[in-house]
């Protein structure tokens, strides 16, 4: 499979959203688009998909989109649920129409086996289930049962009609039809956003295992690590591509940046002292020859151009906190956290300088602890208590605005009433609100532009403890890293919710896990954390290992044979394939079929289909070798 674009660019009326697209796509890659909010990101998977979007780019090479082996491209924009009515099962199967078409067609064969055992009826069963099994036909039932759970559907779900979820829920509901689907490039856009760190996890062992090629956009930085293995940078409506995963990408860029700055500036200096020397001499009839060299030097080199930085603009603070808290900021003792019934029951103590991380997955109540502790849930039992001097500040992740129509500067006066003009316009400039920028009104703010104001409003008033739920939603890259900045230098306590493991890594020293029915408290990062895991995991392995060895060896064993003669059987028909291939291209170059296009068209049209089942075939015996 390969999929290019050369030369390409996308403009929406007279502004060019990106000018100069080479992009390549070829079987099995894991690619990730990334690149600051509003670079053109998910403009370049629209025009993946509709190629009408694409024209003559800036490059000196011709504009061309080629494809080959792209039968379908999966984009969760282009799935829809036809009938709401339809329960979550029905809709999840009808991703399997293929292989629920040839269980009818199983079962009908087998009722006429049952009556009439002839060769024919008994070689059109064993066909069907090859076919069965090479659809994975055996398997498919667990696959759709393990993602749906994964995204935290219950049994109970499975005959709930579409209508009755939420927007959210539906959403989940459309990116599991579309990773089940298996189309041959998968497009992403921020597959990660509203998804905790369980179902994360679980969408990246399948994603790495993904048999296909596969497109992402996101800014989840440890997502992209596990998964990806190249990645194509937008920054200043130009493409660059980079092999490896996001960490690779940044070490690289860094690298070619000061590679680039390095050889820029020494050839300018070499120019300058070409030209001085020139200057001086060319004058000289005994020196004018010499001085004319030096200047035919210049001309012959090849001119370096200067790198473009980085486009690293980012928020920053020097706001302090008012006054210093004690030692003890909070304290919780058994408090049972919940609405009408309860979520979690947990105690733990915060100190000055902590910076403490929540995780866990969805509805376990981490959102809810953070709330009761603001007073906007009265606790069910237990109580918690804040210590001397403790002023609180609290980022709520809905970031509801009283009046939308107020612009930026207005929503910020009106809060900071006594502030002079210029120390208003310098506070907001700290988070990234420049001339014009302060006169949008909120109701046209981004989603960052939003999660930028209300940290500026709430830094501004100097709070010794941050009660943060879900930061870094809606921020690109560099404003997760400009948070984790922030965070790291904050002199005060913090007090987080988040689901981006990378941010979460970075800043917080101890964590707080919400799981199924208890709350732990870990003293450590979440690197340290997953190591726990694994060790943990490593020695239960270990344990069950050294009492079912006999039986896993005899299980192995069975495995590997029931493999093998897959691949002998799909051996011999890449065989047939190939000789079939052979005969038809043999048919191609004779005279009688090179002056008739009917027959060639018909001919390269059966060419193309065996080449096809031929690439699929050897897909197969790939996978199935590498599994022994």
């Amino acid at each position: 499979m390969n999929y290019k674009i050369i030369n390409g660019s996308v403009s929406y009326g007279a502004d060019t959203i990106l000018e100069e697209i080479n992009f390549e796509i070829k079987d099995r890659e894991k690619i990730a688009i990334v690149g600051r909010n509003g670079c053109g990101k998910s403009t370049l998977l629209k025009a993946l998909i509709d190629n009408s979007m694409l024209e003559q780019g800036i490059g000196e090479g011709k504009f061309s989109v080629y494809k080959q082996g792209v039968n379908n491209i999966g984009y969760l924009e282009q799935i829809q649920f036809e009938d709401s009515n339809a329960t979550l099962k029905e809709e999840i199967l009808k991703v399997y129409a293929p292989i629920l078409e040839l269980e009818k067609r199983m079962n009908a064969l087998q009722e006429k086996l049952n009556v009439d055992s002839n060769e024919r009826n008994i070689k059109e069963y064993s066909l069907c289930l090859e076919k069965y099994e090479l659809m994975d036909g055996y398997t498919y039932k667990k696959e759709y049962e393990t993602a749906i759970a994964k995204f935290g559907f219950s049994k109970e779900d499975m005959d709930k009609n579409i209508h009755e979820f939420s927007g959210g829920q539906k959403t989940k509901i459309a990116l599991i039809k579309l990773i089940l689907s298996k189309p041959d490039i998968l497009l992403l856009d921020e597959p990660t956003n509203h998804l905790d760190i369980t179902t994360i996890e679980w969408l990246e062992t399948y994603l790495k295992n993904y048999p296909k090629a596969i497109v992402i956009v996101s800014h989840d930085r440890m997502f992209l690590d596990k998964i990806v293995n190249k990645v194509y940078e937008i920054e200043y409506a130009a493409i660059n591509e980079y092999s490896g995963n996001y960490t690779a990408f940044e070490m690289q860029k860094k690298a070619n940046y000061e590679k680039q700055l390095k050889d820029y500036e020494y050839q300018q200096k070499e120019i300058k002292r070409l030209k001085s020397i020139a200057d001086r001499f060319r004058y000289k009839p005994t020196k004018a020859k010499m001085a004319l060299s030096k200047l035919k030097k210049i001309e012959q080199m090849d001119i370096i151009s200067e790198p473009n930085k980085y486009d690293m603009r980012s928020f920053h603070t020097n706001f302090k906190i008012a006054r210093e808290s004690g030692k003890l900021v909070l304290k919780v003792d058994n408090l049972k956290i919940g609405y009408s019934k309860k979520l979690a029951q947990l105690s733990f103590e915060l100190y000055k300088g902590e910076k403490l991380a929540i995780i866990g997955a969805n509805g376990k109540g981490k959102s809810t602890l953070l709330k009761t502790l603001i007073g906007k849930i009265a606790p069910l039992d237990g109580k918690f208590e804040y210590g001397y001097h403790v002023e609180e500040a609290y980022f709520d992740q809905e970031m509801e605005f009283v009046d939308k129509e107020k612009t930026v500067l207005e929503e910020f006066t009106d809060s900071f009433p006594k502030l002079s003009i210029t120390e208003t316009r310098s506070s907001l400039a700290a988070f990234m609100f420049y001339k014009e920028d302060v006169e949008k009104q909120i109701a046209l703010l981004s989603g960052g532009e939003k999660v930028r104001l209300a940290l500026c409003k709430i830094l501004k008033n100097g709070p010794n403890l941050l009660l943060l739920d879900e930061p870094t939603n809606h921020m690109d890259i560099v404003g997760k890293e400009s948070l984790e900045e922030l965070i790291k230098a904050y002199d005060g306590t913090v007090l987080v919710v988040s689901h981006d493991r990378y941010f979460v890594n970075k800043i917080a020293d101890a964590l707080l896990i919400f799981k199924d029915d208890e709350v732990k408290y870990f003293n450590g990062t979440y690197k340290e954390y997953i190591e726990s895991l694994d060790k943990e995991e490593n020695n239960n392995i270990e344990s069950t290992n050294s009492t079912k060895k006999d039986n896993s060896r005899y299980i192995e064993n069975k495995e590997k044979n029931r493999i093998k003669n897959k691949i002998e059987r799909i051996e011999r028909e890449i065989a047939q394939n190939e000789a079939k291939l052979k005969e038809l291209q043999e048919e191609m170059q004779k005279e009688e079929n090179c002056t008739s296009y009917e027959k060639l068209a018909k001919l390269q049209e059966d060419v193309d289909k065996i080449e096809n089942e031929l690439e699929e075939k050897m897909t197969i015996w790939e996978e199935l070798n590498n599994s022994i």
